[in-house]
């Protein structure tokens, strides 16, 4: 078995990925002390809230991460050992483990400097300091500036958007309003079962919990909309700016092309609609939607590409979000423009921000995005940072240079965790950093000029100040 304990003085130093003199002054005299805005992530409300303690290390670093998941099945290591009946030390030896074999993955670079960031261990993880790891981990966590808040704090997270359910009471937004005075927590409205139609049982049993919520008895579409429209309001009302779909593709029809009344009726009565009824049925209700996103104010966010639960075993076994995802190649550009224009051509076209999951449609979405901003609001329509598979520095690169070679960098957003776990904040800074490291190959290749000021303001900004400035939290 590898041992791996012994950090070389090269790996992970201050200066980590950043090749030039300019991109040091970049990074540490204007990216690394700007706050945080996390604008779309997945953490638990709950666990904000009540500012939840962490029995063990496992609990709050392998729990639900199946990026860690699939690189564990993929060495062999049985499932016991990653959801199964194991004990959470027994989990946490293991992804031990695996963690040297995981060189040139971006979890190689994150698992330690997410061990640095909140645990001040700089030794590289392995199979022979396991132990001593976990042990040390697992007695910090049980000090209040390791709970929840206090990992927030440590990461100077300023901002946490989560991501919601329509029928999700926000009662834990509500009370970290008070309970969570460094971090301010906000929704953001997903309401991606509101138009999965595919298994009609499911979908009766959503609209009756939502027709539950909203007080609304949803007999007929129009019902529908209204209801949706009552949990808009609802999100409004704590503190939510946001919309989030997660979407293979957009689908785009000529208005009127079925009839939404009958399609929503015959869903109701457990008809399975066509392949063609579906898209239909998902392109409208996200259209009317879409109209009442814009009349709120509101950020619309779609994130596309992803070739969900692959593994039809493992989801009967394990369920979604755990592992079976892969890169989708659907098509994309056609529909997208015609449905951004169909809202836009009314003037309904709120601020959008389009994530990309497959590398072969990056200039695809950074030259969509021009079509779209109107010189209403800078940077509308944004081409959002690299998603999922693409969360590493290879796909941020590419994703940075798309936009800057199509757009403007300089009006970009910045990044996001799109994570599960708490100690995945110094995404954050490993963005900052390639981005720096970018700007400042640049500089000494004599393609920008060494204008410290100008470019430390376009990095601050889109480290942080574009996000704080585009979003109405």
């Amino acid at each position: 078995m590898i041992s791996a304990t012994k950090n070389s003085s090269k790996f992970l130093t201050k200066d980590f990925l950043l090749k030039s003199e300019f991109a040091k002054i970049l990074y540490h005299d204007y990216a690394s002390k700007l706050p945080i805005i996390d604008y779309h992530c997945h953490l638990s409300p709950h666990d904000i809230a009540t500012n939840r303690k962490f029995n063990n290390t496992s609990e709050v670093w392998l729990a639900g991460d199946h990026y860690k998941w699939r690189a564990m099945r993929t060495l062999g290591i049985d499932e016991r050992f990653i959801t199964g009946a194991a004990t959470d030390e027994e989990k946490f030896t293991k992804w031990a483990e695996a963690v040297p074999y995981t060189l040139r993955n971006p979890l190689y670079h994150w698992t330690h400097l997410e061990l640095q960031r909140y645990f001040d261990i700089t030794d590289l993880l392995g199979p022979d300091n396991a132990k001593s790891v976990y042990d040390e981990t697992t007695a910090k966590l049980q000090s209040p500036a390791y709970h929840t808040q206090g990992l927030l704090k440590k990461m100077n997270v300023e901002i946490v958007c989560s991501t919601d359910d329509p029928i999700d009471s926000l009662e834990y937004h509500k009370i970290a309003e008070s309970s969570s005075p460094d971090t301010k927590l906000f929704p953001a409205f997903r309401p991606d079962k509101v138009y999965a139609v595919e298994n009609p049982a499911a979908f009766k049993a959503y609209i009756s919990q939502l027709s539950e919520v909203s007080s609304i008895e949803i007999k007929n579409y129009n019902d529908l909309l209204a209801a949706l429209q009552n949990r808009i309001d609802h999100f409004h009302n704590h503190g939510g700016t946001l919309s989030d779909h997660g979407l293979e593709q957009l689908y785009y029809f000529e208005l009127g092309s079925y009839d939404i009344s009958t399609l929503f009726t015959n869903v109701l009565s457990g008809k399975i609609l066509s392949v063609e009824e579906t898209q239909y049925f998902k392109f409208y209700t996200l259209y009317e939607l879409c109209k009442m996103y814009h009349t709120k104010g509101w950020t619309q966010q779609f994130h596309l590409g992803a070739l969900r639960n692959t593994n039809e075993r493992m989801l009967s076994k394990l369920g979604p979000d755990t592992g079976f995802d892969s890169i989708g190649d659907f098509s994309q550009a056609r529909a997208l423009a015609s449905f951004l224009n169909l809202l836009d051509g009314t003037d309904q076209l709120a601020k959008t921000i389009l994530y990309n999951l497959n590398p072969t449609a990056n200039e695809v979405m950074a030259t969509m995005i021009g079509n779209f901003n109107d010189g209403s609001i800078r940077g509308k329509i944004q081409f959002g940072s690299a998603w999922w598979f693409l969360d590493q520095k290879d796909g941020m690169e590419k994703q940075i240079n798309a936009l800057s070679n199509m757009g403007l960098l300089s009006c970009f957003i910045g990044m996001l965790t799109d994570s599960r776990s708490f100690l995945s904040f110094p995404r954050h800074e490993y963005f900052r950093r390639i981005l720096c490291n970018l700007i400042g190959e640049d500089v000494a290749n004599g393609e920008l000029p060494a204008d410290e000021a100008w470019l430390g303001k376009i990095v601050s900004d889109i480290s942080y100040y574009n996000a704080k400035n585009y979003f109405n939290f």
